[in-house]
């Protein structure tokens, strides 16, 4: 946990939740645990106060709790500061099950993430009446549909329940549910949920609570990442064959090993003769998957002769190799091209000589030596000193070697991207607080001509309402309008990098 890291939580809960559950999530950023008594102390918060902002960041994950170990009645409570990392991301999940599920189950996920966690039956009843709203035109929305995108993205665990607390756990509750009970759908009939619907407050008596599964969201992100650079990398046909064998390694490995088990090439060929839409890629299979086995990524690897042969999937090393590509990428973008041949240099060279570098890279050694000590200083490389006795008498001679320690480089990438995406921040609120009148005034009129039009108002009317606006105002919102999308945008790439970057500290730490 860095300082860069604690702003940019600091920010984004600013964002989400105000001022004072900031000031919580922060004093526990920066501690490893506390009880509430300490919590109220150092942050001179009311009691009330503290314990509501606790109550709303336990309801969102972003606090857990334990039992204190000098007091087994006080709860001592901890921030996950990788889940408010996430917030950047939401927009991506909604994406992802909009283009996989469609538009029932994108408003079903954001409800949850707008919540937090929240009963299943008020999550269908509210999704349902906003694509009522939404699909006005549109007869065919109905609770039995949604409840069935629900059940749906439970079965494809997208969503999960919620632990439930222990029975008769009177002080601190312990949270415990079943592995069996996670992906469980509950039994709502749609006669309750239309009771709801119409505004009677009875719960039903199967209801349970549910939450998102960001891991299964991150998943989905990895496997086409993968996807996606051997579509690059060789073509879309080759692209295919990785997602069908990624498909094929979940029948038999668990979702998060760094190394898969052998796949039988049978089965690779089955499913992928069962994807009619791809019949070149059926035809030059072998081709494909021995294009895939001698390529120097190393996505995939030959074990086994038998049966046709065996294929493994090497996650940890496609991280490595994608990562070493993103860091490559960073050191051109901020160095130029030059510092980046040199990167790549010390890269293949693993331990390498100054004089070596500018003679290497075929740069003048003055150039050679400020590109090498700039990447020294910014720690996107690293010296070792070498002592070497010449001869029993003589004086010792020291080589100074550079050298790449890329888990090191990994979590500078991190801290650049942390800091990329707190100044994103503080420029986006920089330029709604900056416009902020004229925003509002936008507001206020598109709701009043929103309100005229479902009156049925006369259109001159509406436009005389509409050119309360001057172009030259039309024309500064337009400005806010493109750069708040493009620090939006810019946004969604720097948090690309970052997932990158921490799945391959992942894998790394996996033996």
């Amino acid at each position: 946990m860095s300082v860069d890291c604690g702003i940019l939580c600091s920010k984004i809960i600013l964002e989400h939740f105000g001022g004072v559950v900031k000031t919580v999530a922060h004093d526990l950023f920066k501690v490893s645990s506390k009880t509430l008594s300490n919590i109220v102390a150092t942050t001179k918060l009311q009691r009330s106060q503290v314990i509501e902002c606790l109550r709303i960041l336990v309801r969102y994950g972003l606090v857990t709790y334990k039992v204190s170990l000098q007091n087994p009645k006080i709860p001592e409570y901890s921030l996950s500061y990788e889940k408010v990392l996430l917030f950047p991301r939401y927009v991506r999940y909604m994406l992802l099950v909009k283009t996989l599920y469609g538009d029932e189950a994108e408003l079903l996920i954001e409800e949850l993430l707008r919540s937090g966690s929240e009963k299943a039956s008020s999550i269908i009843v509210r999704a349902t009446t906003r694509l009522k709203e939404i699909k006005k035109e549109e007869k065919n929305v109905s609770l039995n549909i949604v409840r069935d995108k629900l059940i749906l993205l439970m079965n494809k665990q997208f969503v999960m329940r919620c632990p439930e607390p222990l029975p008769g756990c009177k002080e601190i509750p312990q949270l415990i549910i079943k592995q069996e009970d996670l992906f469980m759908s509950p039994s709502l009939s749609l006669k309750e949920l239309t009771q709801m619907e119409e505004g009677h407050p009875e719960v039903p008596a199967n209801d349970v609570t549910l939450r998102v599964n960001f891991d299964r969201f991150h998943q989905e992100f990895r496997d086409n990442i993968m996807i996606s650079a051997i579509k690059r990398r060789i073509d879309d046909n080759a692209g295919e064959l990785m997602r069908v064998i990624l498909q094929q390694m979940y029948i038999r490995t668990e979702a998060w090993e760094p190394i898969s088990n052998p796949i039988p090439v049978v089965e690779i060929r089955n499913a992928v003769h069962k994807v009619k839409t791809n019949p070149r890629l059926a035809q030059h299979l072998d081709q494909y998957l021995k294009v895939l086995d001698e390529d120097s990524s190393n996505f995939i690897t030959k074990v086994a002769d038998s049966g046709g042969g065996q294929y493994v999937v090497n996650i940890r090393e496609a991280f490595i190799q994608l990562s070493w590509a993103a860091v490559e990428n960073i050191v051109e973008e901020r160095f130029g091209s030059k510092a980046a041949r040199v990167f790549r240099l010390i890269k293949s060279k693993h331990f390498i000589e100054q004089e070596q570098i500018q003679q290497y890279a075929l740069i003048p050694a003055k150039e050679a030596k400020l590109i090498t000590y700039r990447l020294l200083e910014e720690c996107f490389i690293q010296i070792q000193e070498l002592r070497k006795s010449m001869s029993s008498a003589g004086p010792n001679k020291t080589f100074f070697l550079f050298h790449i320690d890329i888990d090191q480089v990994v979590k500078k990438c991190l801290e650049i991207c942390y800091k990329a995406l707190t100044n994103s921040m503080v420029r986006r609120q920089h330029e709604r607080d900056e416009h902020k009148r004229l925003i509002e005034k936008q507001q206020r009129i598109e709701s009043l001509t929103a309100n005229l039009r479902e009156q049925g108002a006369p259109a001159d009317q509406i436009d005389e309402l509409e050119e309360l606006l001057t172009p030259l105002e039309n024309e500064a919102l337009e400005r806010v309008r493109i750069m708040i999308a493009r620090l939006g945008e810019a946004e969604l790439r720097v948090d690309d990098n970052m997932f990158l970057l921490q799945l391959y500290l992942m894998y790394s730490n996996c033996k």
